[in-house]
C-alpha cells in the first residue's frame, strides 16, 4: 500500500481523504473494485474461474512481443503482471468464494470486511487506454511530477502525469496507488492540458 495520503472516490458522488496505508471501506452494499494478487501467469486462469461464476472482472492486457521457437510474434500481456481487478459488493460468502479461486494469491486489504479499494477513477482511466490500442509501455511508478488531461482523441477526458515530451510526443503514465505501478501510453502533446 501507497505511504502518501491520497483522495479518492468510494462510491459515485462521495470522497474520502485517506491518511495513507489504511485500507478504504466503501458504502455497505455498493459494488466496489478490489485487486487480486495471482500466482505468476495465472492472471488468465483466476479471471476465467470468477467471470464463470458471475463476477465482474478486469484483466487489463498489454501487447508485447514473444520470443518463442526462434520467431517473434505479437502477443497480450498482462498490464499489472500478477494482479487483476474484481468489482463485487463484497460480503464473507462472495470473499470466501473468490478465495477458493486456483491461482489467487490473496485479495488486497486487511481482511474480507476491510479490504483495499481501487478508486473508480483509476480503473476507467486504465479501461480507456486498452480500448483505445494505443501504444502502452510499462513505466515506473510515480507519485510525483505534472498532472495532465487529454483534451480530446481516444483518451479525452483521462488524466495522468506527463513524462518525456520529445518531437510533439509524450508519455502519459496512468497510476494504480494501491499496486504502485504505473503504465505509460505515447501521446500527441497538442492533445494536453495541465491540471489546476
Amino acid at each position: 500500500m501507497s505511504a502518501w495520503g491520497s483522495v479518492v472516490d468510494v462510491a459515485p458522488g462521495s470522497r474520502r481523504i485517506t491518511e495513507g496505508g489504511e485500507a478504504l471501506t466503501p458504502e455497505p452494499g455498493a459494488p466496489f473494485w478490489c485487486t487480486l494478487w495471482t500466482n505468476s501467469h495465472c492472471e488468465r486462469q483466476v479471471e476465467e474461474q470468477l467471470a464463470n461464476k458471475g463476477f465482474e472482472v478486469f484483466l487489463p492486457t498489454i501487447d508485447a512481443w514473444s520470443r518463442r521457437k526462434g520467431g517473434r510474434r505479437l502477443i497480450q500481456t498482462p498490464m499489472f503482471p500478477g494482479y487483476l481487478f474484481l468489482r463485487h459488493t463484497m460480503d464473507k460468502s462472495a470473499y470466501v468464494e473468490v478465495r477458493k479461486t486456483r491461482g489467487l494469491v490473496r485479495i488486497l486489504g486487511e481482511r474480507w470486511d476491510r479490504l483495499a479499494v481501487v478508486p473508480e477513477g483509476e480503473v476507467t482511466a486504465i479501461r480507456r487506454v486498452v480500448a483505445s490500442r494505443l501504444r502502452t509501455l510499462p513505466h515506473p511508478y510515480l507519485q510525483e511530477g505534472r498532472h495532465v488531461w487529454i483534451r480530446r482523441g481516444p483518451l479525452a477526458g483521462v488524466a495522468g502525469v506527463l513524462r518525456q515530451v520529445d518531437a510533439g510526443k509524450g508519455l502519459l503514465v496512468l497510476s494504480v496507488n494501491l499496486l504502485q505501478r504505473s503504465v505509460a501510453v505515447v501521446v500527441d502533446c497538442t492533445d494536453v492540458e495541465a491540471c489546476c
